[in-house]
């Protein structure tokens, strides 16, 4: 025979513990472009990147898996991560983290940090604003190979302090001591030893920059610091004699 007491005992102790994890409410972190060292000398879809992922940091937008806009209150890792390639024109960008990894490895420039521990090591020297990272082992992700996990988006130095930062979603990272649960700005770090997770590689978002409009950047450049030099050296050859005044 049913025991509707104990049924309803039961009920009404699952509930509420149910409802209290799925309302976690947002806690998350947002800084200024101009908070980053780097930020000016960045490419202009660079910039435009930074610029939007940080205005999605300012809009309370909580940890949501499985979503990938913010029309939803809340996005995943690599949600968040295709929501704001997609929304800078980038469109064949995959929906998971483990696709993405595939993406950013056949079409772009991965390096590889395989048994990395600190982020002083030699092998991130490389490492540029705007650059997706990937970690695996952050969850149990069944026969996946690579059991790639986790992505996120490299932001750069902050001027308070020197120190990396990046931007992605998460519900258990942190940012300057305060545990995030959101699309937010966080510490830039890889897992020590002991942790089951690994920091495995970073690279820039395919198809983001036209490399010839780098070249032809920097060839513009040049050529005004040729013209500048130039123009010195001129004005040193046929400067007017000083008169002097007593």
């Amino acid at each position: 025979m049913l025991n509707y007491s104990k049924l309803c005992w039961v009920i009404c102790l699952t509930l509420p513990f149910r409802v209290s994890v799925d309302a976690a409410p947002a806690v998350v972190s947002s800084i200024a472009s101009s908070d980053l060292i780097e930020y000016e000398t960045q490419p202009e879809p660079i910039r435009q990147m930074i610029d939007q992922a940080l205005s999605l940091t300012t809009r309370s937008l909580k940890y949501q898996y499985g979503s990938n806009s913010p029309d939803n209150a809340g996005m995943d890792c690599s949600g968040t991560v295709q929501f704001t390639l997609k929304s800078l024109g980038v469109e064949d960008v995959p929906r998971s983290s483990h696709t993405i990894y595939d993406w950013a490895k056949d079409k772009g420039d991965l390096t590889s940090t395989s048994g990395v521990t600190s982020i002083e090591e030699p092998v991130f020297e490389a490492l540029k604003p705007g650059d997706l990272l990937f970690w695996e082992g952050t969850y149990d992700t069944g026969d996946r190979d690579p059991p790639i996990s986790h992505v996120m988006i490299y932001l750069g130095r902050l001027k308070g302090d020197g120190k990396g930062v990046m931007f992605g979603a998460s519900d258990g990272r942190h940012y300057r001591g305060k545990r995030i649960n959101g699309v937010s700005v966080f510490d830039w770090r890889v897992p020590p030893p002991e942790s089951s997770s690994k920091f495995v590689g970073y690279g820039p978002v395919p198809g983001l920059i036209d490399e010839s409009d780098l070249v032809d950047e920097e060839s513009s450049d040049s050529g005004k610091k040729g013209l500048g030099g130039l123009k010195s050296v001129l004005e040193k050859v046929f400067k007017k004699p000083e008169t002097s005044s007593q």
